[in-house]
């Protein structure tokens, strides 16, 4: 799985060698390269430079990294010449390991985090707003039942009877 991300990855930056541009053409075989220098071997894209046996060969399209019995990959080079697959993958692998160690580091914290920490400050000030609401909700009904007894109470109207007021005294 690793290799089939890391794989294409490392082809990228081999081709950041395309950038600094190629002189050879683009129909020379690179076998006419062969026991001459990694650079000049390496100035036509399709070609792969073998340090091992210093020759220069068409590069495997079909296999992504170079056979063992055309070149090992210590000795492999493609793009530039400083950097060799075998240590390319490594430092790549390596990388990418750190990352992945990275995000899940910091997952786990914050799930920790929120898991301990409770209602945060927002949540808390939202229920407390909410009980302050329903305090002076009830204070009004308290005071609006009062008035209304008042009001009752002035014209003749009290709870106990309602139908006193129809009846002839």
């Amino acid at each position: 799985m690793v290799l089939r991300v890391l794989v294409p990855f490392v082809l990228v930056v081999f081709n950041l060698g395309l950038i600094v541009g190629q002189t050879a053409a683009p129909g020379s075989a690179c076998s006419v390269h062969s026991n001459t220098s990694c650079e000049i071997c390496l100035k036509n894209v399709s070609c792969l430079w073998c340090n091992s046996n210093q020759k220069c060969i068409d590069y495997p399209v079909r296999t992504i990294l170079p056979p063992r019995s055309l070149c090992e990959l210590p000795s492999a080079r493609w793009g530039v010449c400083w950097v060799d697959f075998q240590a390319l993958i490594i430092a790549m692998s390596m990388i990418l390991g750190a990352l992945l160690l990275a995000v899940l580091i910091c997952c786990c914290c914050c799930c920790r985090k929120k898991k301990v920490r409770g209602p945060d400050k927002t949540e808390e000030k939202i229920i407390r707003q909410n009980e302050q609401r329903k305090i002076r909700q009830e204070e009004r009904k308290v005071e609006m039942r009062v008035r209304h007894d008042e009001i009752r109470n002035k014209y003749g109207l009290t709870k106990e009877n309602p139908y006193s007021k129809f009846e002839n005294n």
